[in-house]
């Protein structure tokens, strides 16, 4: 390679280095965006549930219901996603500009097709779904959950190609970029909400535009910021190595069946993890006060995201920097990067650990309002998930770096093994047999979260992902 040729390709591909580093310092330079782009999105959470919480019990209990869904539709859009981000950083790592770009032209058109089947499918299955989760006396809920998956479902596609791109861009090491679009995302959705949940109103003397949409406006409101952050991504894209995308292009067969050859093991993770997240909701209907477990269920998981959720920055992280080592032929490298993104997760979960669980209660009131049972059963979940998160940051972390490396077939295991092997039936047990109740499942959560988080570090241990193709 020539003088020119050599800095072309450095102009174009900045971050890849192989001189002495500070991995830690790598690590935080990719990671902070994500970090940050994560924290915002807690907010948006917080404030959503608490939008939905000041709704009618049903719309809260809907929703609790709904996040089954939501969880598998987007889980499958990431794990297209990670298959965007082995690719297109294993090219990068090596230098192949080309290969690079048309993994993202392809990873992007086959998501955006994606999304269209997904919507496709969800909207004839979702009234099957309601009256499949929730008790049959929550006729309300039913109808609320119908309507608000109905206006989720039609902003799939536009959801997909959010992730692939987001997913490309970190594999060129681009986190900046994702958090700027979607973090207008999240503005746009949190205004949204305001205009399309409630009704014209009057605050401190201003007058609030409102549609009155109930729980279904939370989905529109879900929807049309994804259309707006997706084509803000695809008139990004053309400006950076990745080139410009068209989502109408048919994807190859020869491309799809390499991403998928990634993707898919992924997507049945997903699916397993949803499978057992529904499971474990049929276990909370069925004890004695289902409705309100199911319910906390949802503001529990959404204050546990603040712990998570800057975890997840740092497995992002590391997936795309591992997929680079290994495209630069370093995996000693790719082997420090996870065990230094694991020790940051483990570090800042600590710190977040006490605060959470001492004021659990104030923040669950401050969501839910008056609804003291649902109150109650938030409260006592977050506790058992206070008990293990670090092991379930150690899970997420070496999880995204072996998905990062192209191994998406460990994760599935570990999955199926701690979900559906240990969670499912450990909290049918605790719950229904033994009589505890929605504590069981809580206490099931726990002990599987500390699980995950040993099967997988001793999996990493084991170095499968060093010699994997993509």
């Amino acid at each position: 390679m020539d003088h020119d040729a050599e800095t072309k390709v450095a102009s174009e591909f900045p971050s890849v280095s192989v001189g002495k580093e500070r991995l830690g310092h790598v690590l935080w330079q990719l990671a902070w965006p994500v970090v940050a782009l994560n924290s915002l999105q807690v907010i948006n959470t917080l404030l959503d549930r608490s939008f939905i919480g000041h709704l009618p019990r049903a719309a809260l209990t809907a929703q609790g219901a709904a996040m089954n869904v939501l969880f598998l539709l987007f889980s499958i859009a990431v794990a297209l996603a990670t298959g965007s981000t082995a690719l297109v950083s294993r090219a990068y790592g090596a230098h192949q500009r080309e290969e690079c770009r048309e993994a993202a032209r392809q990873s992007v058109a086959l998501a955006f097709w994606s999304g269209i089947a997904f919507a496709l499918i969800g909207a004839l299955l979702i009234p099957w779904i309601s009256h499949t989760i929730l008790p049959a006396r929550d006729q309300d809920a039913m109808r609320e959950m119908i309507r608000y998956l109905g206006a989720y479902v039609v902003g799939l596609p536009a959801i997909y190609v959010v992730q692939a791109l987001a997913g490309a861009l970190r594999g060129i090491g681009n986190t900046k970029s994702p958090m700027v679009i979607s973090g207008i995302q999240i503005l746009l959705h949190i205004a949204l909400n305001l205009v399309l949940i409630f009704p014209t109103r009057q605050v401190g003397g201003l007058t609030i535009p409102g549609w009155n949409l109930g729980l279904a406006g939370a989905g529109w409101a879900l929807t049309a910021s994804a259309w707006i952050a997706a084509l803000g991504y695809l008139a990004y894209s053309s400006r950076t190595p990745l080139g410009a995308c068209n989502v109408l292009r048919v994807p190859s067969l020869q491309w799809v069946k390499r991403i998928l050859r990634i993707a898919n093991p992924a997507a049945v993770m997903s699916v397993a993890r949803v499978g057992s997240l529904t499971a474990f909701t049929l276990v909370l209907r069925d004890v004695s006060n289902g409705s309100a477990a199911i319910a906390a269920m949802a503001i529990g998981f959404a204050i546990e995201s603040i712990m998570f959720m800057p975890v997840f920055g740092f497995s992002m992280a590391a997936g795309a920097l591992v997929g680079q080592s290994l495209g630069m032929k370093q995996p000693d490298r790719a082997n420090a990067i996870a065990w230094v993104a694991s020790r940051f997760s483990a570090a800042v979960v600590l710190a977040l650990i006490v605060p959470i669980f001492v004021f659990a209660q104030p923040i669950a009131v401050a969501l839910v309002g008056d609804k003291s049972d649902v109150v109650a059963e938030a409260v006592s979940l977050i506790h058992w998930l206070c008990a293990t998160e670090i092991g379930f940051s150690y899970a997420m972390v070496m999880i995204g770096a072996m998905q990062g490396a192209g191994d998406t077939r460990s994760p599935l295991w570990i999955t199926l093994i701690c979900l559906w092997g240990i969670r499912v039936p450990l909290a049918y047990v605790l719950a229904i047999p033994l009589g505890m109740g929605a504590l069981g499942a809580w206490i099931s959560l726990s002990v599987t979260q500390a699980m995950q988080g040993i099967v997988a570090v001793v999996v990493w241990r084991q170095g499968r992902w060093r010699n994997q193709t993509v």
